[in-house]
């Protein structure tokens, strides 16, 4: 996906708003989407919450065939009822939350013995069968890893050996992020 307009960052982000507390308020999902030609190409896309900057949620999709912003509005329901590091979202929680969205460019392969992973800019998906570990691009800029250090730590977020991106059997693919939040873009919490 190309770079999205200030237009387009603050619709998704209200389509996340309104999930989230439709989520918290009565557990329904979003069924009315804007009507927008770039929130409509397929695309992929992590929710985050944050609750007085501390992490409150985080759930994501890949990128795949179902259109951006339907995939915002289940991730950010299911990062407000379905992260199993938390427990639900409550509804009193709703405007407490600051929500920031990564929007995903398409998974690239890349070799073990061809790396080359740019902190920060490349977030990685390292998988092996039906395991598979994901780590955003501003987890490594968030605890100053090196490449070497983000492999291994996407290696063990899949349930693998810190070593295991050097496995000829383990696929490792990157992917940048466009990253915005309401705090960045200035909105208000309704």
């Amino acid at each position: 996906m190309s770079s999205l307009a200030d237009r387009e960052k603050k619709l998704l982000l209200q389509v996340a708003r309104q999930a989230l507390a439709l989520a918290a308020h009565t557990g329904g999902v979003l069924a009315n989407f804007p009507d927008n030609e770039a929130l409509s190409q397929s695309g992929g896309a992590f929710v985050t919450f944050r609750k007085r900057t501390k992490l409150r949620g985080c759930i994501g999709q890949m990128p795949s065939d179902i259109p951006l912003v339907h995939v915002v509005a289940h991730c950010s329901k299911a990062a407000a009822l379905e992260d199993p590091r938390f427990h639900p979202v409550q509804a009193d929680e709703v405007a407490e939350i600051d929500i920031e969205l990564s929007v995903l460019s398409a998974l690239e392969d890349i070799a073990a013995d061809q790396i080359e992973i740019e902190t920060g800019r490349h977030g990685l998906m390292i998988s092996r069968g039906w395991q598979r570990g994901v780590l955003l691009p501003q987890v490594a800029v968030e605890f100053q890893w090196t490449a070497e250090r983000f492999l291994e730590e996407t290696c063990v977020k899949a349930g693998f050996e810190r070593a295991a991106w050097k496995d000829p059997e383990t696929r490792i693919q990157v992917f940048t992020a466009e990253v915005f939040s309401e705090s960045s873009l200035g909105i208000g919490k309704q």
